[in-house]
């Protein structure tokens, strides 16, 4: 396994649906894990740590240049290689635990909800649900072949804070068009916060996974 994380075993003893969670930029495993105690006893959870260590403390999937122009500020070719290491992450922990392949659920927080998108896109076949918290989708980290590949199994739900400082609504709220295009059955809330998960936001996805797993 490439990547350091912490579970929460399933209820279930076998074929349980599995849960991957991704922290966002700056953050660690232990982040969205607050969860887990909240969601269905039948998900199987792991919780990633992303591999780029940040100073002091902190962890990113790929480098963020703050100063840079919108377009150019993040490192693609590292989000690629994050991208990659969580859909072969997906592929060990269904050998390694008994989970159920077919019902792997991502949940992304910023960063890693772009990252989720990203992995559900471009390995639609290993993902049936994703979780996407304040983040957006980021069309230089998916294969140029993207638009081809068959989404018939795949869910989204998408939220965002409508008063976002750090990703601007704006760019969340293209999510819902982008993924009609290809036809991909979907959900999207926006909630009167910040860069965070309001309570009702978190009840709302929860009830929404329920009913996808």
């Amino acid at each position: 396994m490439n990547l350091e994380y912490i579970t929460r075993p399933s209820s279930l003893q076998e074929n349980a649906p599995l849960l991957i969670m991704c922290h966002g930029y700056g953050s660690d495993e232990n982040d969205l894990f607050s969860f887990a105690s909240e969601l269905p006893e039948e998900l199987f959870i792991i919780s990633l740590k992303a591999p780029f260590k940040l100073e002091p403390y902190g962890n990113a999937w790929y480098a963020i240049n703050f100063d840079a122009e919108k377009g150019k500020w993040s490192d693609d070719e590292q989000a690629k290689q994050s991208r990659d290491l969580i859909s072969n992450f997906i592929d060990e922990a269904c050998e390694k635990y008994p989970v159920n392949p077919s019902n792997v659920t991502l949940l992304g927080f910023s960063q890693g909800s772009i990252l989720s998108y990203a992995v559900a896109l471009t390995y639609p076949e290993k993902v049936k649900n994703v979780v996407a918290l304040s983040g957006y989708i980021n069309p230089n980290i998916l294969p140029s072949e993207f638009t081809n590949k068959d989404y018939s199994n795949l869910s989204i739900y998408a939220s965002h804070g409508s008063v976002d400082q750090v990703i601007p609504v704006q760019w969340a709220q293209q999510t819902p068009k982008f993924l009609s295009q290809l036809g991909i059955e979907h959900a999207y809330s926006e909630f009167p916060v910040g860069h965070g998960v309001a309570p009702q936001n978190f009840y709302e996805f929860r009830e929404w996974l329920k009913k996808h797993l």
